[in-house]
């Protein structure tokens, strides 16, 4: 056995070595909701979070850029030269993607009907929120006889079936007047109708378990007004979901969108394109052979409606912890 070493005496460490280093900021682009959440995500949700960003990505620059990359106007029916495109023409070279049976140009309406998309699903997301984080936000704070009231009409509103209130009130609302503004605004709010209600039980329900918070309790007993403890206090710690909620309810909007052009209550060939009027007016070329009037406003719609779900789903998952945890340790085997 060898011999032990005798102790020799070691510096001591200086007070500031041992003292805790404070962790570092996150910067405010880690922190935004898709950011962070891809930065958690691994293997196959990531994956899938990326197929999703990848899909909307596109959707958003063809929808923002479509007065460029569209060839022809959306209800254009003829070239600048005076040139007639002909009705239900086959994919050529004038039309890459052939024409419809009213001599529109498929590839311009296509192009064109993402940009009424995203117009709708903006619109009515922004006033889905406002309203319904209002309500749930005042509801679930004060309570009392208004929030019995709020409940009871958000429960009879959320009760009827989504597309047939989206029609009821696209019908009020339009009264048969389809220009493009007018169109995509009262389908917009056909559409709000329906969402109010979802952000304002998750926001009441919300609101309702964080002003039982000690810190809520604290804020009131030192005198903050009551507009400051609901917008700093309880409104910040009450919108966690939302992010979550707001993709699964754009999804929603374009097939309610799609759904009411289809059965002819949305926009107007001759005011915007919009890809489930478009596949209305296809019904009858399926029958004669002629699959590309409704093949591509189709698969529009199919791909969009995927990627949004894809980025709902993975942003969904990655929000539940024990969800998270579990797909990285099966990531680590």
């Amino acid at each position: 056995m060898g011999v032990i070493p005798e102790s020799t005496d070691l510096p001591t460490p200086k007070t500031e070595a041992l003292a805790s280093v404070p962790p570092q900021k996150k910067r405010w682009t880690e922190r935004l909701p898709v950011v962070s959440h891809l930065r958690q995500s691994v293997g196959l949700q990531r994956g899938m979070l990326v197929t999703g960003l990848v899909i909307c990505t596109v959707f958003v620059l063809v929808a923002v850029f479509a007065g460029v990359l569209a060839p022809y106007t959306w209800a254009q029916q003829q070239t600048a030269d005076g040139v007639s495109f002909g009705t239900q023409q086959p994919p050529n070279a004038m039309n890459l993607l052939g024409t419809t049976v009213s001599g529109f140009d498929v590839l311009s309406r296509v192009i064109w009907g993402a940009q009424t998309a995203l117009l709708v699903i903006i619109a009515a997301i922004v006033c889905s929120i406002f309203l319904g984080i209002a309500l749930g936000l005042i509801s679930g704070y004060f309570g009392g006889w208004l929030d019995r009231i709020l409940v009871v009409i958000a429960d009879a509103i959320y009760a009827f079936p989504s597309l047939l209130l989206a029609i009821v009130m696209s019908i009020v609302i339009s009264q048969g007047k389809s220009t493009l503004w007018g169109g995509i605004m009262a389908t917009a709010i056909a559409i709000t109708v329906v969402f109010v209600p979802q952000y304002f039980r998750v926001v009441r329900a919300e609101v309702v378990r964080v002003r039982a918070e000690p810190f809520v309790d604290s804020a009131k007993v030192i005198g903050v007004p009551t507009h400051r403890i609901l917008l700093r206090h309880v409104l910040r710690n009450s919108v966690r979901t939302l992010p979550v909620l707001i993709t699964l309810n754009a999804s929603e909007a374009l097939l309610t969108l799609a759904g009411l052009g289809f059965l002819g209550f949305g926009i107007e060939a001759t005011a915007a394109a919009e890809w489930g009027y478009d596949l209305n007016r296809a019904m009858g070329d399926v029958t004669s052979g002629i699959w590309w009037t409704a093949v591509f406003p189709g698969v529009a719609i199919v791909l969009v409606v995927l990627g949004i779900t894809l980025v709902g789903e993975s942003l969904n998952d990655l929000s539940d912890p024990r969800l998270r945890t579990r797909r990285r340790a099966g990531g680590k085997k």
